[in-house]
């Protein structure tokens, strides 16, 4: 049976709804953008040396008129600066995976523009994912490099340790028959230099490209030697003595001209045609839903009035389900069992899927039914799309008594183990073990991407400040103290704004908890290229190797 929505998108609560959610959209975009100009003020110098700016870069190497999608734009946000105004995110990149030459590749650029692209905490964070969705989806990786390297104004060591898995990915890239190529922009040095010390192939930009273990301020201290940044390495060096530099191009647009020729001869068979063949509008993101398919552009803007500000009121996750499917069609399972979890079947553009969400909090027959289905899509090898909208486990004496614990982690022993890809969408509430059961960050999901909407927590700020506002009275009562309701009620302000804070989507996706915040209209067209990317990656044939490629 097909669920028939009921839900009123020109309701007065709807309304309310859309424009909050409109709000919290304008403030994504806003901070997008301030990452975009902050770029950009360098564009002066960049011309100056006959450069061009980083997105201008991303740009012309992939192909125009097709699909893109950016991911972790947000990344450390309010984690260089707590001040909300002065704080930019991206961490020091910009990171998506977009068509070359017909491929689907992961594309990642040094943000030049940005402390010359010095690598961040978070910037270093974010390539380590990319690497790791780059070696999951089967997608060459290219990365075009012009970075400062680290700031040893800011040096941590614990960076300079956990940086080694940034080369170590590139080498397992390149073993599992995914090319690394990079397009040598500007600086690359100390451990910089094993950027394209580590890729099958390099194109170097004469005059602006530089790769060294020592840059020549460094040699001088060290060894007391002097040489200049050519001789040490520069591109004419590396290309014509070193060996470092395959291709040596004139410029920046010769470079990336260079690039998406060497990608047309991976002779890796493109999918394109899937895209075409939809109708699949594009852009520096996926800003159009799946022409012909789905419900259309009205079905697209409701998605904006579903999810209310306050994750107190009841949503039914039904109505998001049958706005993404394809023709509206969505089989529910066991209706009538566990009815506060729902789980449903469906296709996203052409891909068959199973849906997992919450209208309320995940109860014992909730749990067993989410198992049942997980195992279900197992056999059937559907992907499943989980859409996190729950306060969590349910809890209380009947619910304990009913076995929740073990019926909760049965839930949890199928998430981790289910053997189909799982793509998780947080919506809305996103709260204690529920966050676990639904495939969180923690339970690797091949993507996840956020609503403006979507706050994860432990618990929620007011519970948790009660529970600590409980205990504390408690302890004092054992005592024989007496409790200070100003101190009280100032603890318990106090742990709601650090719980409210955090639980915030454009704070988790700044610590990288999610691939990046999406508006709801986007959802099904960012679902499609998912599944599509997955898709390609179970049929492409690589060849792998035991050791990357050791270049010559």
């Amino acid at each position: 049976m097909n669920f028939e929505p009921a839900w009123n998108p020109r309701s007065e609560a709807a309304r309310q709804r859309r424009d909050a959610m409109l709000a919290r959209i304008g403030q994504l975009r806003a901070l997008e953008q301030r990452a975009v100009d902050k770029s950009a003020e360098a564009r002066a110098v960049f011309e100056k040396r006959g450069q061009l700016l980083p997105r201008e870069r991303v740009g012309l190497l992939v192909d125009p008129g097709v699909p893109y999608l950016p991911l972790a734009s947000l990344a450390g946000y309010l984690q260089d600066t707590r001040d909300p105004e002065a704080s930019v995110p991206g961490g020091g990149m910009v990171a998506g995976i977009g068509f070359v030459r017909g491929v689907r590749c992961m594309v990642v650029a040094s943000d030049s523009g940005i402390d010359a692209g010095a690598i961040q905490p978070m910037g270093l964070d974010k390539i380590l994912r990319v690497q790791e969705l780059a070696l999951e989806n089967r997608l060459p990786f290219i990365h075009l490099v012009e970075s400062a390297g680290a700031n040893l104004m800011r040096y941590r060591v614990e960076g300079f340790v956990h940086g080694g898995a940034l080369f170590r990915n590139l080498a397992r890239l390149s073993a599992a028959g995914l090319p690394v190529i990079t397009v040598q922009h500007g600086s690359g040095t100390a451990g910089g230099a094993y950027m394209p010390g580590l890729s099958d192939l390099v194109i170097m930009v004469r005059g602006r490209s530089r790769a060294f273990l020592a840059g020549p301020p460094l040699l001088k201290a060290a060894t007391g030697e002097v040489a200049t940044e050519e001789e040490l390495g520069g591109a004419e060096m590396h290309s014509a003595v070193s060996g470092l530099g395959e291709y040596l191009a004139e410029d920046d647009r010769h470079a990336l001209g260079i690039a998406r020729e060497v990608i047309a001869h991976l002779a890796l068979t493109p999918t394109l045609s899937r895209q075409r063949e939809r109708g699949q509008a594009a852009g520096s993101s996926l800003p159009l839903p799946l022409a012909g398919e789905g419900g259309g552009e009205g079905l697209r803007e409701d998605l904006l009035t579903l999810m209310p500000a306050n994750l107190r009121e009841p949503v039914d996750m039904r109505e998001v389900m049958v706005r993404l499917v394809d023709e509206g069609a969505l089989l529910e399972f066991k209706p009538l069992y566990g009815a506060a979890t729902v789980c449903a079947q469906g296709s996203i553009a052409g891909h068959p899927v199973g849906f997992i969400s919450n209208n309320g909090p995940i109860d014992v027959p909730g749990a067993n039914k989410a198992t049942h289905f997980i195992q279900w899509m197992c056999q059937l090898g559907h992907p499943i799309v989980y859409l996190q909208n729950t306060t969590g486990y349910m809890v209380g004496k009947e619910s304990e008594q009913a076995g929740m614990i073990k019926h909760g982690s049965k839930m949890i022993q199928a998430v981790t183990n289910a053997s189909v890809p799982q793509i998780t969408i947080q919506c809305g509430a996103s709260f204690g073990a529920g966050n676990y059961g639904m495939c969180g960050r923690g339970y690797a999901p091949r993507f996840l991407f956020s609503w403006p909407s979507a706050r994860t927590a432990v618990m929620g700020g007011e519970q948790a400040a009660r529970t600590m506002q409980i205990v504390t009275e408690a302890a004092q009562a054992r005592k024989g103290l007496q409790a200070d309701a100003a101190q009280s009620q100032a603890q318990f302000d106090k742990i709601v704004q650090v719980f409210e804070s955090q639980a915030d989507a454009f704070y988790t996706s700044g610590l990288l908890l999610d691939d990046g915040v999406i508006d709801p209209r986007d959802t099904r067209a960012v679902l499609a290229f998912c599944l599509d990317t997955i898709q390609e990656a179970q049929e492409k044939t690589l060849r792998p190797l035991q050791f990357g490629v050791a270049r010559m």
